[in-house]
């Protein structure tokens, strides 16, 4: 009996010490928990990536980032400057621009080179149209004496041309006579090496773009013998080109012959187009209907001429070259109508013998001058410079 109160009390003990631990870990937690939602109210909110994103695409001005700021004015900025939106970034981009610059260049350069070929077409309207007088009447002393210095330079057309033809050219002491140069043939796309001398300086003749024997069938007889000779004289009537080429065309019209170089058509027919406009000639139906086509056709490009290096526009040959001569006087005014005169009789030239034509006189009544080496009638005593070219 004395024994049974003692295992009572070391329960008791047990009981009220296991209380205290489950209170101390409940008192614990509840303090932590408190500290937790201290710490949230007390810290600074963190920026994530989604709140930095939305911020920059927001409106209202963000943070600068740090490369913002580096390149930054020291100057504060009073006024908040919205970022750029994605959309915005990428019609900025360099990349993005430059096919829109490119662009804009070609289409400005269309632009200004179109009018050339409506201006050739609209001069084409213009012409009157009706067919050939006869040639009767017609000598090349109809248009004066071949290669007359017409702008008082002290050289012959002749030279002038190929002066300003030809590259590389080399001269005469006197500073005038063409002895050596090369010309990219306009008419054929070949280049060829002009030399200056018998046999030789045929190679590159000077072509009249509107044959003389044309322009006379076509109003040049009811020009004065004056406008005659500045029309044969006038740069921009003719060009250095291969010799047999030029030839061949004989006085052709662009209904029956055309350069071999297609490329060369669009700046021949419409330099023609500019002469006759300029002189007042007229062209039969087959050659304005024939001239209308190729022009029709041709791209929207300045009209090509030549140039001092030789180049062309659709044949290399781009612009017109400064002319080392002075200025062609005006064109004429349009004449009168007039009754046409009878012709005189023209006088019979004489028979070409072994050794050509006796003189220069006679070569001209017979319309055969300028004589080329090689040609019926040329004679060396005819030839005073030795050049290949006699009664130039």
């Amino acid at each position: 009996m004395n024994g049974l109160p003692e295992p009572k009390k070391k329960r008791s003990k047990w009981k009220w010490g296991c209380l205290g631990c489950l209170g101390l870990i409940v008192i614990g937690f509840v303090f932590l928990v408190i500290l937790g939602v201290i710490g949230a109210l007390v810290a600074p909110p963190s920026t994530s990536p989604s709140t930095s994103a939305a911020a920059s695409a927001s409106p209202t001005a963000a943070s600068p980032s740090p490369e913002e700021t580096e390149s930054a004015s020291p100057t504060p900025s009073t006024s908040p400057t919205p970022s750029a939106t994605p959309t915005e970034t990428e019609s900025a981009s360099p990349a993005k621009s430059e096919p829109a610059e490119a662009t804009q260049t070609a289409a400005a350069i269309g632009d200004s080179d179109a009018p050339e070929v409506s201006a050739a077409l609209a001069t084409l309207d213009t012409l009157e149209v009706k067919g050939r007088a006869p040639k009767t009447g017609y000598s090349r002393d109809q248009f004066g004496p071949a290669w007359e210095d017409v702008d008082r330079n002290g050289c012959s057309t002749r030279n002038d041309i190929l002066d300003r033809d030809l590259t590389q050219v080399q001269k005469d002491p006197d500073g005038c006579k063409v002895k050596t140069g090369v010309l990219n043939d306009p008419y054929t796309g070949k280049t060829i090496d002009f030399v200056a001398g018998q046999g030789t300086s045929d190679d590159v003749q000077i072509d009249h773009v509107v044959a003389l024997s044309d322009a006379w069938q076509k109003g040049a007889q009811q020009l004065s013998a004056a406008d005659r000779l500045t029309f044969a004289n006038d740069p921009l009537n003719l060009l250095a080109v291969d010799g047999p080429m030029n030839q061949a065309k004989g006085d052709g019209d662009a209904a029956t012959w055309l350069p071999p170089n297609r490329s060369y058509w669009c700046p021949y027919t419409a330099r023609q187009v500019e002469v006759k406009s300029k002189y007042h000639l007229w062209v039969t139906q087959a050659e304005h209907d024939r001239i209308k086509e190729i022009l029709s056709d041709c791209p929207s490009a300045p009209e090509a001429e030549p140039t001092e290096n030789g180049s062309e526009g659709e044949n290399s040959r781009a612009t017109e070259a400064p002319v080392k001569v002075n200025p062609a006087p005006p064109a004429p005014a349009k004449p009168e109508p007039v009754a046409p005169k009878p012709v005189a009789p023209q006088p019979v030239a004489p028979e070409v013998g072994v050794g050509g034509f006796p003189n220069c006189t006679a070569a001209r009544a017979a319309g055969a001058a300028p004589l080329y080496a090689g040609s019926p009638g040329y004679s060396s005593k005819l030839d005073r410079d030795g050049d290949g070219v006699a009664c130039e």
